[in-house]
């Protein structure tokens, strides 16, 4: 009986884990227009999921402090099927959320978004963990 439940809570345990959620982790995001970059820990935030700049670099690479460290870069995005996810972006550099699509492409995801008609390329982020 005690082999059954060990099994079982095995299969369970790698059931959950192959419906990870594959943008779930931290990522290295694409520099800005004023060469920044940042890392995101992307988490479930309800019903969707959510980044929070937990680093802040200079154009240099160099760690620096940003008012910004705490605050959701990303937010209310879900996924839409095919690697593809929708929500918002909030771009430090320009002080907008944009409306935005990420498309993940293994460890690679392109983002991109608009604010009425003007639309932005944010780049390509790389998972770092």
């Amino acid at each position: 009986m005690r082999k059954l439940v060990m099994i079982s809570a095995a299969l369970s345990l790698m059931g959950g884990m192959a419906m990870a959620e594959p943008l779930l982790g931290t990522w290295q995001t694409a520099k800005d227009d004023n060469g920044n970059s940042g890392l995101i820990e992307v988490k479930p935030c309800g019903n969707a999921l959510c980044g929070e700049l937990v680093k802040s670099f200079d154009a240099n690479g160099q760690e620096t402090a940003s008012d910004n460290i705490g605050r959701n870069i990303i937010s209310e995005t879900v996924p839409v099927g095919d690697g593809q996810y929708e929500g918002k972006v909030y771009a430090p550099d320009r002080d907008k959320t944009y409306n935005s699509k990420l498309e993940l492409q293994g460890d690679r995801l392109k983002v991109s978004g608009c604010v009425m008609f003007i639309c932005r390329d944010g780049g390509t982020w790389k998972k770092v963990q």
